[in-house]
């Protein structure tokens, strides 16, 4: 059975139209619910949120679908999405659900799922729960309904998990640092995150109303990060998106690392103090100066699918701790079962304080290659995988790059369009290259 409703990352969409209204969400939370009592007679579960003003709204029909199917709620409020997952684990819950559409504008929402062990849930598990969405309702009678409480100290609990996976030897003291948590869940969370590890903390969008979440800040907007540090002149920036599981960073000159790049240095720090890193996973999309660069420390580089959680099925399958991608999901599976923004920035700071050495320096071995995308629309009813005159330009493109350059072509799975990625060391060929492909591809 295919999926009809879950998506890479949940269920996502825009408020008020299916699937993010009211009623299809409750009758989601008692599908799962069901699901749940399959495996466990009471089952617990943990539900946070973002800032979006939508967020209340889908808390109370998850609420009410969760207890109809009998299953207790544990209400945790704003938290970020790593936080709701550690938080499932720590307290032995059956589930953790967040509310969240991530990096989109406020007029989106989503519901994503954590398992007991506070990791994705396979599609085999989504399959299950699409079938009970088919089924009708069996609403529990009175006695039998589930239970709704509000674990108050979660902000605080998790603040210190994250203060955990820092070095307890080393301090922030001394470190100005500008902290940009988009209007998200990590507004009252990341800021004394830093500050509790002694640095001296400034924030922007750590205010937020309900409407103004990822808009013109966080990890997708960080112009004005770059604005901040410069003005409070700061030693780092660090930006999060909505839901806090990605990160982008600034150094004290204004200059912004974006996720490939702070992969590379994750995986240096361990290896300048002795640490054995077999491989790194990375996806489609990350810079082949990244993979040059870990191959010259006979470190295995391997490209997933884009998105976060098949960089982490990659991972898993192979054992390795460490992946990411460009747009700053990283993970480090030591530190946390899943990608988390403020964990990703504390090993960031972890690699400058024990080395000394600021992020510049530390990413002298890495110089990323241009990269030039270009969106091509099909035609309706053109099938580009026939285009005769494709083929010839990339083969002509491929001896031009002479294997310092890559070429990705790839459908989008949102839109009727191609995306034509070229990366080489010459900017000017990296720009052409693409420009001949997607005329070859519009050619047909």
């Amino acid at each position: 059975m295919s999926r009809k409703h879950f998506g890479t990352d949940g269920i996502r969409g825009t408020v008020g139209q299916a699937p993010i209204t009211p009623d299809f969400v409750l009758r989601l939370a008692h599908a799962v619910g069901r699901v749940l009592k399959r495996a466990e007679e009471r089952p617990t579960v943990l539900i946070g949120k973002d800032t979006r003003i939508s967020g209340y709204m889908l808390e109370s029909a998850l609420e009410s679908g969760f207890n109809s199917a009998g299953a207790d709620v544990v209400l945790l409020g704003p938290l970020p999405t790593p936080g709701v997952a550690y938080l499932t684990r720590a307290q032995r819950a059956s589930l953790g659900v967040v509310i969240s559409a991530s990096h989109n504008p406020f007029a989106d929402n989503g519901i994503k799922f954590f398992s007991a062990q506070g990791t994705k849930l396979a599609d085999d598990w989504e399959r299950e729960v699409e079938a009970a969405l088919e089924e009708q309702p069996v609403w529990a009678d009175s006695a039998n309904l589930g239970k709704a409480r509000r674990l108050d100290d979660a902000a605080g609990r998790y603040i210190e998990f994250c203060k955990s996976t820092f070095a307890n030897d080393l301090t922030l003291k001394g470190l100005t640092i500008v902290v940009d948590a988009a209007n998200g869940a990590a507004y009252h969370i990341a800021p004394k995150v830093f500050h509790e590890l002694g640095a001296e903390v400034h924030c922007i969008g750590c205010a937020p109303d309900g409407l103004n979440i990822n808009r013109e800040c966080g990890a997708t907007h960080p112009d004005a990060l770059v604005q901040a540090v410069r003005e409070h002149r700061a030693d780092f920036g660090i930006a999060l998106d909505g839901d806090a599981d990605r990160l982008q960073m600034v150094d004290g000159a204004g200059r912004l690392y974006n996720g490939d790049e702070l992969l590379y240095l994750m995986v240096r720090d361990r290896l300048a103090n002795g640490e054995r890193v077999p491989g790194a996973v990375g996806t489609l999309m990350t810079n082949m100066a990244v993979e040059v660069a870990l191959r010259k420390h006979d470190v295995e580089f391997v490209r997933a699918k884009v998105g976060d959680r098949y960089v982490l099925e990659e991972l898993e399958k192979r054992g390795w701790l460490l992946g990411g991608e460009g747009s700053g999901h990283l993970l480090a599976l030591d530190k946390h079962t899943t990608g988390d923004g403020l964990i990703s920035a504390l090993q960031v700071l972890k690699a400058c304080a024990r080395s000394g050495k600021p992020l510049k320096r530390l990413l002298e071995g890495v110089s990323l290659y241009p990269q030039t995308l270009i969106n091509v629309r099909l035609a309706p009813g053109q099938d580009w995988k026939q285009s005769r005159q494709l083929p010839k330009a990339q083969e002509a493109l491929e001896k031009r790059l002479g294997g310092r350059g890559r070429i990705l072509i790839r459908p989008s799975g949102t839109e009727p369009v191609v995306r034509v990625m070229v990366e080489a060391q010459d900017e000017a060929l990296a720009r052409q290259g693409a420009q001949d492909l997607a005329q070859a591809l519009q050619a047909g």
